[in-house]
């Protein structure tokens, strides 16, 4: 099977978003035994979440880990409902991977590009397929991610090494 050329590069993972009822369960975990480092907090009314943003790694390799729990467990987007929420992706160029996947039948979740809670320009491909747009994420949220251009290099540098 010929490879498919596409006009972006996924570079690495971002983040992995972890839901539950209480984040305080999850930080016992994370935080305190695992010993990964809140770097932030991000609420919405609009996402149904309250979030502590953890670190894992250094520099342009770091993985965000998100806590996530719902700000109301009756609404919408139900955050916890799957424990591990979704899977961030770095991209390289996210306007270029947004239309070029739209062009490819990959269905987006409502919302479009937007700034995520990290500050970083994110939108997520749906879980589910449609007739209209036939490929998704089989279940699985993904949010892609503008990498900014220090790991941009620093994956570029990664992938110019020898062996």
């Amino acid at each position: 099977m010929k490879p498919i050329e596409r006009p972006f590069k996924v570079l690495g993972i971002q983040q992995i978003a972890i839901g539950g009822p209480d984040k305080t369960r999850l930080q016992r975990l994370w935080v305190d035994m695992l010993g990964l480092e809140v770097t932030g907090t991000f609420r919405s009314e609009r996402e149904n979440v309250d979030e502590d943003i953890c670190a894992m790694g250094i520099g342009p390799f770091k993985v965000e880990v998100d806590l996530m729990q719902p700000l109301d467990p009756e609404k919408k987007p139900a955050v916890h409902s799957t424990p591990l929420n979704h899977v961030g992706l770095w991209i390289d160029d996210l306007p270029v991977a947004v239309q070029w996947l739209t062009a490819q039948g990959v269905r987006f979740a409502p919302g479009g590009i937007r700034k995520g809670a990290a500050g970083f320009d994110i939108c997520f491909l749906h879980p589910k397929s449609n007739d209209e747009f036939p490929v998704s994420g089989e279940g699985v949220l993904i949010e892609l991610v503008q990498a900014p251009a220090e790991v941009v290099s620093a994956f570029a540098r990664l992938a110019a090494r020898p062996g």
